[in-house]
Protein backbone atom coordinates (compact mmCIF):
# COMPACT_ATOMS: atom_id res chain seq x y z
CA UNK A 1 0.00 0.00 0.00
CA UNK A 2 0.95 3.63 -0.54
CA UNK A 3 1.18 6.47 1.32
CA UNK A 4 0.24 9.46 0.12
CA UNK A 5 -0.59 12.48 2.01
CA UNK A 6 -3.15 15.16 0.78
CA UNK A 7 -0.33 17.90 0.55
CA UNK A 8 1.83 16.29 -1.99
CA UNK A 9 1.92 16.71 -5.65
CA UNK A 10 2.39 13.43 -7.22
CA UNK A 11 0.82 13.76 -11.05
CA UNK A 12 -0.96 11.23 -12.27
CA UNK A 13 1.81 9.91 -15.17
CA UNK A 14 3.73 8.74 -11.58
CA UNK A 15 4.51 5.51 -11.87
CA UNK A 16 4.36 4.26 -7.84
CA UNK A 17 6.01 0.84 -7.20
CA UNK A 18 4.60 -1.11 -4.52
CA UNK A 19 5.19 -0.11 -0.77
CA UNK A 20 6.68 3.67 -1.68
CA UNK A 21 6.65 5.64 1.49
CA UNK A 22 6.24 9.33 0.76
CA UNK A 23 6.56 12.47 3.28
CA UNK A 24 5.11 15.37 2.82
CA UNK A 25 5.62 18.38 0.64
CA UNK A 26 6.86 16.10 -2.14
CA UNK A 27 6.38 17.00 -5.81
CA UNK A 28 6.89 14.25 -8.41
CA UNK A 29 5.83 14.21 -12.20
CA UNK A 30 6.72 11.42 -15.06
CA UNK A 31 8.89 9.91 -12.52
CA UNK A 32 9.10 6.15 -11.60
CA UNK A 33 9.49 5.35 -7.74
CA UNK A 34 10.60 1.18 -7.39
CA UNK A 35 9.37 -0.50 -4.93
CA UNK A 36 9.96 -0.18 -0.41
CA UNK A 37 11.71 3.06 -1.47
CA UNK A 38 11.49 5.82 1.16
CA UNK A 39 11.46 9.53 -0.19
CA UNK A 40 11.74 12.36 2.47
CA UNK A 41 9.97 15.70 3.01
CA UNK A 42 10.57 18.55 0.34
CA UNK A 43 12.06 16.48 -2.37
CA UNK A 44 11.29 17.07 -6.07
CA UNK A 45 11.60 14.39 -8.70
CA UNK A 46 11.17 15.69 -12.31
CA UNK A 47 9.57 13.76 -15.49
CA UNK A 48 11.98 11.13 -16.77
CA UNK A 49 13.90 10.47 -13.31
CA UNK A 50 14.03 6.65 -12.87
CA UNK A 51 14.18 5.57 -8.83
CA UNK A 52 15.15 2.21 -7.79
CA UNK A 53 13.64 0.36 -4.98
CA UNK A 54 14.71 0.08 -1.97
CA UNK A 55 15.80 3.46 -2.29
CA UNK A 56 16.38 6.44 0.27
CA UNK A 57 15.95 10.33 -0.76
CA UNK A 58 16.41 11.89 1.71
CA UNK A 59 14.75 15.43 2.53
CA UNK A 60 15.25 18.43 0.71
CA UNK A 61 16.76 16.78 -2.97
CA UNK A 62 16.24 17.31 -6.02
CA UNK A 63 16.48 14.49 -8.92
CA UNK A 64 16.08 16.18 -12.39
CA UNK A 65 15.14 14.67 -15.84
CA UNK A 66 17.96 12.31 -17.14
CA UNK A 67 18.41 10.80 -13.49
CA UNK A 68 19.13 7.25 -12.73
CA UNK A 69 19.10 5.87 -9.64
CA UNK A 70 19.55 1.89 -9.11
CA UNK A 71 18.23 -0.27 -6.75
CA UNK A 72 19.71 -0.22 -2.58
CA UNK A 73 20.76 3.70 -2.96
CA UNK A 74 21.34 6.21 -0.28
CA UNK A 75 21.17 9.85 -1.41
CA UNK A 76 21.73 12.43 1.68
CA UNK A 77 19.55 15.75 2.84
CA UNK A 78 19.67 18.26 -0.07
CA UNK A 79 21.72 16.50 -2.71
CA UNK A 80 21.16 18.20 -6.07
CA UNK A 81 22.04 16.59 -9.33
CA UNK A 82 22.41 19.04 -12.57
CA UNK A 83 21.16 17.78 -16.01
CA UNK A 84 22.59 20.95 -18.53
CA UNK A 85 26.56 21.44 -18.68
CA UNK A 86 25.58 24.85 -20.02
CA UNK A 87 22.82 26.04 -19.00
CA UNK A 88 20.93 29.26 -20.18
CA UNK A 89 17.90 31.56 -19.13
CA UNK A 90 18.12 33.10 -22.64
CA UNK A 91 18.60 31.99 -26.24
CA UNK A 92 20.99 34.05 -28.99
CA UNK A 93 17.55 36.03 -30.03
CA UNK A 94 17.03 37.22 -26.10
CA UNK A 95 14.09 34.73 -25.61
CA UNK A 96 13.70 32.36 -22.95
CA UNK A 97 14.85 29.28 -23.81
CA UNK A 98 12.39 25.90 -23.92
CA UNK A 99 12.96 22.53 -23.96
CA UNK A 100 13.88 22.83 -27.51
CA UNK A 101 16.82 24.86 -27.09
CA UNK A 102 18.90 22.02 -25.04
CA UNK A 103 19.57 18.41 -24.52
CA UNK A 104 19.17 16.65 -21.41
CA UNK A 105 22.53 15.11 -19.98
CA UNK A 106 21.87 11.55 -17.95
CA UNK A 107 23.59 10.81 -14.55
CA UNK A 108 23.34 7.26 -13.20
CA UNK A 109 23.91 5.98 -9.70
CA UNK A 110 24.78 2.75 -9.91
CA UNK A 111 23.35 -0.05 -7.04
CA UNK A 112 24.32 0.07 -3.52
CA UNK A 113 25.95 3.29 -3.66
CA UNK A 114 25.97 5.90 -1.15
CA UNK A 115 25.69 10.04 -1.90
CA UNK A 116 26.26 11.98 1.34
CA UNK A 117 24.21 15.11 2.34
CA UNK A 118 24.78 18.30 0.70
CA UNK A 119 26.59 17.37 -2.43
CA UNK A 120 26.10 18.38 -6.37
CA UNK A 121 26.23 15.86 -9.15
CA UNK A 122 27.01 17.43 -12.03
CA UNK A 123 25.52 15.74 -15.42
CA UNK A 124 26.80 12.99 -17.48
CA UNK A 125 28.41 11.05 -14.87
CA UNK A 126 28.23 7.45 -12.97
CA UNK A 127 28.49 6.99 -9.63
CA UNK A 128 29.64 3.25 -9.59
CA UNK A 129 28.34 0.11 -7.51
CA UNK A 130 28.79 1.10 -3.78
CA UNK A 131 30.83 3.67 -4.29
CA UNK A 132 30.64 6.63 -1.77
CA UNK A 133 30.60 10.29 -2.01
CA UNK A 134 31.10 12.46 0.92
CA UNK A 135 29.16 14.82 2.44
CA UNK A 136 29.42 18.53 0.73
CA UNK A 137 31.13 17.12 -2.11
CA UNK A 138 30.82 18.77 -5.76
CA UNK A 139 31.24 15.58 -8.15
CA UNK A 140 32.37 16.06 -11.97
CA UNK A 141 33.23 12.95 -13.17
CA UNK A 142 32.95 9.30 -12.85
CA UNK A 143 33.70 7.78 -9.79
CA UNK A 144 34.47 4.64 -10.00
CA UNK A 145 32.85 1.19 -7.77
CA UNK A 146 33.74 0.89 -4.18
CA UNK A 147 35.19 3.95 -4.00
CA UNK A 148 34.99 6.75 -1.63
CA UNK A 149 35.46 10.65 -3.12
CA UNK A 150 34.83 14.03 -1.45
CA UNK A 151 35.69 17.14 -1.51
CA UNK A 152 35.47 20.14 -4.33
CA UNK A 153 35.63 19.07 -6.70
CA UNK A 154 35.53 15.54 -5.24
CA UNK A 155 38.46 13.39 -5.99
CA UNK A 156 39.71 9.78 -4.81
CA UNK A 157 39.69 9.29 -1.01
CA UNK A 158 39.80 5.25 -0.25
CA UNK A 159 38.54 2.21 -1.11
CA UNK A 160 35.47 0.90 0.73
Amino acid sequence: MNTLPDYNRIADDVVLGRDVRLACYINAYGCTIGEKTKIGAFVEIQKGAVIGARCKISSHSFLCEGVTIEDGVFVGHGVVFCNDKHPRAIGEDGQLQTESDWTVIPTTVCAGATIGSGSTLLCGITIGEKAMVGAGSVVTRDVPPGEIWCGNPARFLKNT
